[in-house]
This record gives structure tokens, sequence and C-alpha cells, in this order.
């Protein structure tokens, strides 16, 4: 979906360790963080990434939750913003990121 709408996906992990290497080695734009994932979550994910030295990218947080309940630890994360599933597009995205 994010392709179909003009966005070039340069990596796909499955854990926030792999994440963090990741970024590191392709410095993309933006990453599309989920929450929940099987290591770390992507709020340790987020905080690391914008600790790193270098340019952060701008990180969009996910989950299946809604917003309500993840609202204080979503704004204290330094994220751009959050989607929940329900409501993912790629126009939330952009929204998010411009």
């Amino acid at each position: 979906m994010l392709e179909a709408n003009g966005y070039e996906v340069v990596g796909e992990l499955a854990d926030g360790e792999g994440v963090v290497i990741a970024v590191e080695e392709l410095n993309p734009e933006m990453v599309l963080l989920d929450v929940h994932l099987p290591d770390i979550d992507g709020f340790e994910v987020t905080r690391r990434l914008l600790d790193a030295n270098g340019a952060a990218p701008q990180i969009v947080l996910i989950s299946s939750h809604d917003f309500s309940d993840l609202d204080e630890a979503v704004a204290a994360s330094g994220a751009r913003g959050f989607v929940p599933k329900s409501e993912f597009s790629a126009e939330a995205i952009s929204l998010l990121i411009k």
C-alpha cells in the first residue's frame, strides 16, 4: 500500500534490535514502527533511534490498540505521531510527516 502511494520501502524487520541496526545502515527518512515487537517495544526503539548520533528519521508508531490506550507513552516517546492499525493508510502517514 505504501509503495502504491509513492513511498519507497527500504526494509521490513521483525524485531526492535533489527530496526535499530537497519536504520543505522539504511538511513531512512521515516520509520513506521509497531509499538509491540517481540524483543523490545517500539517506544524503546524510538528512544534508541532518537538518542543515536546523526539525524534520526521521522518515526510514526502504529498499534492494534487505540491512541487512548497509549496516549501518554506516545506523547513522551518523541515519535512524530501515532496511527492505529484500524486507521492505517498512506494518507494518515502523510499527514503526520509533512
